[in-house]
């Protein structure tokens, strides 16, 4: 599509920031509504972070989407902040209006319409929820399922100490576990996710034993290279439906579109066929 000189401008700013999707993502998108716009890849260094962000409003962007390292110095920046990226100071969507800086997370929003989708009939209510790892994806996903009202979320850390200081910090029903210990922390569960790294492409492999896991569980996991992970597969292989980490790229990206370019996109198989092209 030719873009006119009125065309809307949005972003993702990273470091590095090349392997992002989010370009491919936002263009099918735009394509697909014809709007007049366009969304670019904005590679900025840690130490440039504020002053990128404050030159963008000039250059009549609309806002950016914002991704590793800059996540928590984005929220530095904000105006504004909804209540997730206040809780998890952290913020991935911005939006510009007025010369004031409005901040949102929309990774655990991301995370659950992903699961819903992915899971249908999925209750937070029906067990407990597993949580692997304590990053910030991890954070996202617990403050997602607190807020949904699962009963109980087991936490598991390879570090068992960053794991209590994540429950001290959220509070309410959340229980760590001896990472390993897969018979005590899986019994019972309605879910099991996997934040961590293990099992990404050119990771060490996610070593555990679903025994105990029961057959009507959920499985997730967030990483989406591959789009099949081994705790995937095996879930799979003994009948428990699986949810891969595509959709929550695609899900947690569309209040910032709606934002920026005025239309509410779907997240369906066209688009995760092309994303995944990509």
């Amino acid at each position: 599509m030719t873009l006119s000189g009125k065309a809307a401008l949005a972003g993702v700013l990273g470091w590095p920031v090349g392997h992002s999707r989010s370009p491919r993502l936002h263009g099918f998108w735009l394509e697909r509504h014809g709007i007049d716009g366009a969304y670019v890849p904005l590679p900025v260094r840690p130490e440039d972070f504020a002053q990128a962000v404050s030159a963008l409003p000039l250059l009549h962007l609309r806002g950016a989407n914002v991704t590793v390292p800059h996540k928590e110095a984005a929220a530095a920046l904000c105006d504004s902040m909804d209540d997730h990226a206040k809780r998890l100071g952290a913020v991935n969507t911005l939006v510009f209006s007025e010369g004031q800086i409005h901040g949102a997370n929309t990774d655990g929003a991301g995370f659950l319409d992903n699961l819903r989708q992915g899971a249908p009939g999925w209750r937070a209510e029906s067990g407990a929820a597993v949580v692997l790892g304590s990053g910030g994806a991890a954070r996202a996903v617990i403050v997602a399922l607190l807020d949904a009202g699962v009963p109980e979320l087991r936490l598991a850390n390879r570090t068992r100490a960053k794991a209590e200081a994540l429950a001290e910090s959220f509070g309410g029903p959340i229980r760590v576990f001896d990472w390993g210990d897969w018979t005590r922390v899986l019994d019972g569960a309605g879910l099991l996710v996997n934040t961590t790294s293990l099992g990404m492409q050119g990771q060490p492999p996610l070593e555990i034993a679903l025994d105990a896991l029961p057959g009507a569980a959920v499985v997730n996991d967030i990483v989406y290279q591959p789009l099949e992970t081994e705790l995937l597969r095996m879930a799979a292989g003994r009948g428990n439906r699986v949810v891969d980490g595509l959709g929550m790229l695609l899900h947690q990206a569309r209040p910032g579109f709606e934002a920026w370019f005025g239309v509410r996109p779907e997240v369906d198989e066209a688009l995760r066929d092309f994303v995944l092209q990509g």
